[in-house]
């Protein structure tokens, strides 16, 4: 499976890849060509040069992995102090109303855990620690059920129906004026 923690490479994976670039780090340190090397390892030639040029500046510690594209950004800990500040709900943090949005949360992570994160980020994150959206259990007591009616009735037949042309189109580039 490719993407176990939401996102890049598994560890196993990591280290095998990790291991030909320490296989063609040695063969650089024996003077054997960029060719030859893409060849043996089954790898683009580009690779192998930019492989090479790494090697150059930092040894074959340069070659080694860097560790997961996407480890998360938000600790366990800090997570935990997230979800305490969540639990006090978004008044507590300035919002007008009792309603999270994942903008709110971002803020509210920006300011009490000096990390910024995009609202996708925010979400993933959520999701990974079991959250989910909510939606209403039932409906406003606002709503005024004739007026939702009559604008079924009138309104929308014709924002529906406003899209359609009353004349044939054509496929043709050019402007039928100009023929």
């Amino acid at each position: 499976m490719r993407y176990p923690e939401g996102g890049g490479l598994t560890a196993e994976r990591r280290a095998f890849r990790e291991g030909i670039r320490l296989q063609a780090g040695e063969r650089f340190a024996a003077g054997e060509k960029t060719a030859a090397i893409a060849k043996d390892l089954r790898v683009s030639v580009r690779s192998v040069e930019r492989w090479r040029r790494a090697w150059r500046e930092g040894g074959m510690e340069a070659l080694r992995s860097a560790g997961p594209a996407n480890s998360p950004t938000v600790t366990d800990a800090q997570f935990a102090v997230l979800e305490e500040e969540l639990g006090k709900g978004p008044a507590a943090h300035g919002f007008e109303d009792e309603r999270w949005t994942l903008t709110r949360v971002q803020t509210v992570i920006r300011r009490r855990l000096r990390v910024s994160l995009s609202v996708a980020t925010v979400w993933r994150l959520l999701k990974r620690h079991g959250w989910s959206w909510q939606a209403p259990a039932r409906r406003a007591l606002e709503r005024d059920e004739h007026a939702v009616e009559l604008w079924k009735r009138e309104v929308w037949p014709q924002v529906k129906d406003s899209r359609r042309r009353p004349v044939p189109g054509s496929s043709s580039r050019t402007r039928p004026a100009s023929r």
